[in-house]
Formats: structure tokens, sequence, C-alpha cells
């Protein structure tokens, strides 16, 4: 077994494709529960060449289908163009993000597009996409294989980052895309509701930066520019190393959604990073972001501890976090909502781009990979963020991020169901939990039929 922390135990990869019909659940699974939940995961294929990090893996999902109170299973490579190269060749030919690049002739570049960090359903096509902005492939909602990359008739001449937001009041699926080697540096993009590019702008920032996501509201997106890229210092002795300049403000812009480049108004705001946002909204003269956010991504003293997760350099401690971006004046103001760890936030798709009443959030694991121990649920009813109610996982399991699925007769905003995946790898197992949206208790486990990693992110895919 491999010493690295992201191939072993809940991490530990799977071989092997399967397809389950009918699996055992405890506790009865509501009829109103109808459609995909689908998670993607880093799940490498063969054994890495040199240091592995966690993004590195190809992308592999994992699906449960409900419907009429029964539950099927199918897990799928997402079948790139890199990873028909080295399955072609039986073994690993890209190296990872921790690692020189060793190869200069394989297709693509230097890193392998693997497609294992977010999924995106839009129009009744589901796209698994990569952190570093890759090509979306879409994949086949009825059994999840892949149908190929997305170009959108050729118009998509650049990447396409995780996280997009679907708009849905208007269909529009709104993205950017990034570079951390040559302009520009940054990239936004608008998809119709009938699956045409219509927008695609450079958009130019002074330095190249990693950047993860983004948000809307109905009128506007919000693009983020943090001050983590490469070392200056090393860049100078020829040496690629990541840094977090805390000299330098974070940023956001703020454009109308079909807005040109020249659109972009920008607010600075203290230094920080933040991996995922929870939503956007418009009150008055102002534009209100919540995200989970790290103060010092890669503080001067490590903790030692072993109770702070960590990404090699990177120390994740994620809380919620408020900016508020006013319009009028330019200023911002910003404040933390709670003092918990929390990551991988969710909502109702449904509200997305409006005032969310609730988010729901994975409590971060005190230990050295990043885990998550049980679900917070916030409200957000008096302007504050309070803790509703919270599910701790069972003893001995890991759990992902919950997709929000809501119920057919839904008349209210948490009307409905939280579907995650959950591992324990000392016995070797894995489910899929059902909690009740409303109350966070847990309605049914559904025993899945060997153990699965733990993975990315995770879509609810309605009636498919």
């Amino acid at each position: 077994m491999s010493d690295n922390l992201y191939l072993q135990t809940e991490h530990e990869p799977v071989r092997d494709e399967l397809q389950v019909a009918a699996l055992k659940t405890t506790g009865a699974l509501p009829n109103e529960l109808r459609g995909l939940y689908v998670r993607n995961s880093p799940n490498p294929q063969f054994a890495p060449i040199g240091r592995y990090h966690w993004f590195d893996g190809d992308g592999m999902v994992h699906g449960v289908r409900f419907r009429d109170g029964q539950a099927s299973y199918t897990n799928r490579w997402i079948r790139t163009a890199g990873f028909e190269r080295e399955r072609a060749e039986g073994q690993a030919l890209w190296t990872g993000i921790m690692e020189p690049a060793r190869r200069k002739d394989l297709p693509g570049g230097p890193l392998k597009d693997t497609a294992n960090t977010d999924l995106v359903f839009h129009q009744g096509r589901l796209y698994a996409l990569w952190w570093l902005s890759g090509t979306p492939y879409e994949l086949d909602v009825t059994d999840l294989s892949t149908k190929g990359p997305q170009t959108f008739g050729g118009r998509l001449t650049g990447g396409f980052s995780a996280h997009p937001k679907v708009d849905p009041r208007t269909n529009e699926l709104v993205f950017f895309d990034y570079s951390l080697m040559k302009r520009p540096f940054m990239r936004y993009g608008v998809v119709s509701a009938q699956g045409e590019l219509v927008r695609y702008e450079a958009i130019e920032t002074p330095a190249p930066h990693i950047l993860h996501d983004m948000a809307i509201t109905e009128r506007f997106s919000v693009l983020m520019d943090f001050p983590l890229g490469w070392d200056l210092a090393k860049l100078k002795e020829g040496k690629r190393r990541i840094a977090f300049d805390r000299s330098t403000p974070s940023r956001f812009g703020l454009l109308p959604r079909l807005g040109t480049a020249a659109d972009v108004r920008w607010f600075e705001a203290e230094p920080c990073y933040m991996y995922h946002t929870v939503n956007a909204y418009e009150a008055g003269d102002e534009v209100v972001l919540l995200g989970c956010r790290v103060k010092d991504l890669i503080p001067e003293t490590q903790d030692t501890t072993g109770q702070v997760a960590r990404l090699d350099t990177i120390e994740l401690v994620p809380h919620l976090y408020e900016w508020r971006f006013n319009l009028k004046t330019g200023a911002t103001t910003e404040r933390q909502l709670d003092d918990v760890a929390t990551e991988f936030p969710r909502i109702n798709d449904v509200v997305q781009g409006r005032r969310a009443a609730f988010a729901y959030h994975p409590r971060v694991a005190k230990r050295p990979d990043l885990m998550f121990d049980g679900l917070i649920k916030y409200g957000f009813g008096d302007g504050s963020a309070k803790q509703l109610a919270s599910w701790s996982a069972p003893t001995g399991w890991f759990v992902g991020e919950a997709s929000f699925a809501p119920s057919d007769t839904a008349r209210g905003e948490d009307d409905g169901f939280l579907v995650t995946y959950g591992t324990n790898a000392r016995e070797q197992q894995s489910a899929a939990f059902v909690l009740d949206a409303k109350t966070m208790e847990l309605v049914s486990t559904v025993h899945l039929p060997r153990r699965i990693p733990l993975g990315f992110h995770s879509y609810w895919c309605p009636k498919v």
C-alpha cells in the first residue's frame, strides 16, 4: 500500500466498473425521490509517476439512480483522451502537479486533463469538468459512459473550469476559464439555454493565479482573483512553486451576465483564498457573496498536530464568510459568519443567484487528509448565519458533498432530501445516505455493492 494519504484507506482507488440493478436499503426510500445522484472522483488507473497529489487521479463517476422507492448503482471511468492514451500503452505517461513534466510529446500538454473534479447538468446533458480548466466531457445519463468532448460547435477554443453555474430562471450556463501559463489568464463564458456558446470573453488580470469557483446573481456574474500563484523568487531561479502572496488583496470582478471585458468592475478585499462559493445575490445597492474562505492557505508556520487537513503545503481551514460589494460606493465589507470549518457547500439549485434561506455544508474532520465527518444545515433568515441542524456520520464513516434533491411535491426551499456518499475503510463498505433536508434526520441508507473512494463534487440530475 502507498504511504500517500490520498491513495489509501478511504481514498484507495477502485479498479473496475460495476452496474448493479437493485441495491439493499435500510429504511424505506421515498417514492418522491426520483433522479440520479452522481459524484466525480480522482481514481488513478495506473500507479502514479513520482509524488501523487489528490488532484491528479483519472476521473471516475459513481452514480445511484432513485426510482419508485428503489436504487441502482453504476460507476464508470471518464474516458478522456489522456485516459485512453494511457490505457492503450498500459501505464501512466503523465506526471502530476507535484512533479516536473518528463515528456514533451503528450497530447494536451504536460498535465493530463482528467475531467475528475466537478459535474454539471444542463438542458439534459451531463458534463464532467476539470479543476485546471479543461475540456468538458459529456456523459450519458443512462449508463454514465463517456460520449466525448464538448466544444460547443468548435467555439470553445480554451478551457472550461470546474464549478460553472446554471441559472434556474434563464437556463443559461455561466462559466470561466483560467491559465497559469499564458495570456489571457482568465476568460468568461455563457452558454445559452439552447446550448450555444454566446459569450466567450478574455478578461485581463495582472498576473496568473490559481482560481476555482465563481458565482452568479440574477443580473451579474462574480469572478474571483485570489493571490495564489507562482512563487516569483523561484521563477527567477527557473523553478516553479506555488505561493500565497499576503501583500496582494483579493479581487472580485462583477460584470453583467452578457457583458464584455470592459464592463468588469473590480472590488478589493483582504488577502485570502476560497475554493468554493455558497451563493450570491443582490440586495439593494449591494451584491452579497457567501463562500468558504481560507484566511491563509500556506501559513508561514505549518501545523504539525495532524488535526488540520492538508493538500501538500496547503492547509484547509475554511469558514463560512460573507462579502458585500456596494455598487454605488465601490466599498467592500466582509465578515466571518461561523467558526466551524466547513467546505463543499451546496444549496437548493432552484434559488441559485437569489438569496438562499439554507445551505448544507460538510464538516471538516480533524485529521491530516481532507475528510468530512458530518453535515451542517445553515439558515440565513435574519442576515446572520445560524446552525439550524446537523447530522454526524456513523462512527468510522466519512462522507462527501451532499446534493439537494427537491421533493416532487416541494412547497418550500428545504422541502426535499440531501444525498451523499459515505465510506468506511475499516469495514470496506460504502453507502448513499439520504437525509430529510428539513430536519437533517437520516431517512434511508442505500448499501453500495463495494467500497468506493472519497471524491470531489456531486450533482443531482432530476427525473432521469
